[in-house]
């Protein structure tokens, strides 16, 4: 009798154990839930305050965004001494987009202008502003872009410089020799 008893309240025990390992668990979930659901609703605020939409979104250079293919890119070119760049898809989506790149990656890129394949992200991309996120806010931005509604759209290809490319621009003039980066000489006139 005594060892029912005691197999009963052992059997107790390690229910009410059990139960509230699950309370615990749930409770872990429903913070860590509510934890993203803050750090996607800063990245998105962080996005539209940094006007990623401006390049990103089709449409919104023009005074109408597109808001069914927000982050999708642009077909619209950036011309300059670079070459000619479009705004990439920023979307999840794996064949065009961002999908395929992990958190790591893109607080990289945000933080260096270096993407996965050692490329740089060409002009007029900002990564020198986004270089000064605080790192709470590069997740919450990563958060946030990984969140969206996947938009398969493959964007054109950057051209080179002194390529053809006869597609819509907007053209940069080439700088003069204040105006030159550093990192290159002064254009020539005929640019």
């Amino acid at each position: 009798m005594i060892r029912t008893r005691l197999l009963g309240a052992g059997l107790v025990l390690i229910a009410a154990v059990g139960a509230v390992v699950a309370f615990a668990a749930t409770t872990k979930s429903a913070a860590s839930a509510g934890e993203k659901a803050l750090a996607i609703a800063r990245g998105k605020y962080l996005a539209t305050i940094m006007g990623c939409g401006d390049c990103h979104t089709p449409g919104t250079l023009f005074g109408g965004p597109n808001m069914q293919h927000m982050f999708a890119g642009s077909e619209v070119g950036w011309k300059g001494p670079w070459g000619v760049s479009f705004a990439r898809n920023l979307t999840p989506d794996l064949d065009t987009g961002l999908g395929y790149w992990s958190e790591a990656e893109l607080i990289k890129f945000f933080k260096t202008g270096n993407k996965p394949d050692g490329k740089q992200a060409l002009p007029p991309m900002p990564w020198l502003t986004t270089a000064q996120l605080k790192d709470a806010d590069l997740h919450a931005l990563v958060a946030y872009l990984q969140s969206v509604p996947k938009i398969s759209h493959k964007v054109p290809e950057a051209v080179p410089p002194g390529a053809d490319y006869s597609g819509p621009a907007i053209a940069f003039p080439a700088p003069g020799a204040w105006d030159a980066p550093a990192a290159m000489p002064a254009a020539s006139p005929k640019q």
